[in-house]
């Protein structure tokens, strides 16, 4: 006895998965609009005054190392030695690769602030990004915190 099982799907897709497809999209829309124009869900840091801040600029040296000098004097306030800091460099890299992006320069500064409630946030004002630094962790933004410190001072 021989018996010859066809199946056919011409590759359709169930006319069920499809609907399932179109109300899952469209509930998705729905949901994302309707929480952008109600900021239900949305998060928002409090703006607070600033109570510390220093410009500083950021210069790769031949042994591998960051220089950090303060601005406007130009005086050097710390360094990022080779093959240390990955947290610290990842974040300049990052910040940099954003100027050359909008074609803007090494000149400009960027800020470092410690703000009033306590967090510490790198801002760059020529692009207008600002990284809050807080949220990778204390021993992350301690290497910050040194350099605000010894650029204030």
């Amino acid at each position: 006895m021989d018996v010859q099982i066809t199946h056919e799907s011409h590759g359709q897709v169930p006319r069920g998965a499809l609907v399932g497809a179109a109300l899952l999209v469209g509930l998705t829309l729905v949901l994302a609009t309707t929480a952008r124009l109600t900021d239900v869900g949305a998060t928002r840091i409090a703006e607070v005054p600033a109570v510390a801040a220093v410009d500083v600029r950021f210069a790769d040296l031949p042994d591998g190392s960051v220089s950090v000098t303060r601005v406007p004097d130009l005086k050097v306030i710390g360094a990022l030695p080779a093959r240390t800091n990955g947290f610290a460099r990842s974040t300049i890299r990052g910040l940099v690769r954003e100027r050359r992006r909008e074609s803007i320069g090494a000149e400009p500064p960027f800020r470092l602030t410690r703000w009033a409630d306590g967090r510490l946030s790198l801002s760059d004002p020529a692009t207008g990004r600002r990284i809050e630094l807080d949220v990778f962790g204390p021993s992350n933004v301690a290497v910050f915190a040194t350099l605000l410190t010894a650029g204030t001072t």
